[in-house]
């Protein structure tokens, strides 16, 4: 059982690291908001190609129409908390399958 066990930590450890990677998009993102940016820049496209799959739902559910848009921050609440909640979770999960010490 230590092998699922070591898998599920790997697992939790990667997820780990693509939520800090998306927290960075989601920031560039938002920063890129506030200019206006070549649309047919690689960059700017891959940013918002990546981001907004996320974004467009969250701004379908404000009720208020904000001067700022406000769905980014809301986004990264939900990492932090997924990083903070998911994250552990799954750790402890995988040392309580290897049989290990927490």
């Amino acid at each position: 059982m230590f092998i699922i066990g070591n898998l599920i930590i790997a697992l939790a450890n990667i997820l780990d690291i693509v939520f800090t990677i998306y927290t960075f998009i989601v920031i560039i993102a938002a920063v890129l908001s506030w200019v206006n940016p070549d649309p047919y820049n690689p960059v700017v496209r891959f940013v918002y190609a990546v981001t907004e799959p996320l974004l467009r739902p969250i701004r379908r559910l404000l009720p208020l129409r904000l001067p700022v848009d406000i769905s980014p921050l809301i986004l990264l609440l939900l990492i932090y908390f997924l990083q903070r909640f998911l994250i552990p979770s799954l750790v402890e999960l995988g040392y309580r399958i290897k049989g290990g010490i927490v």
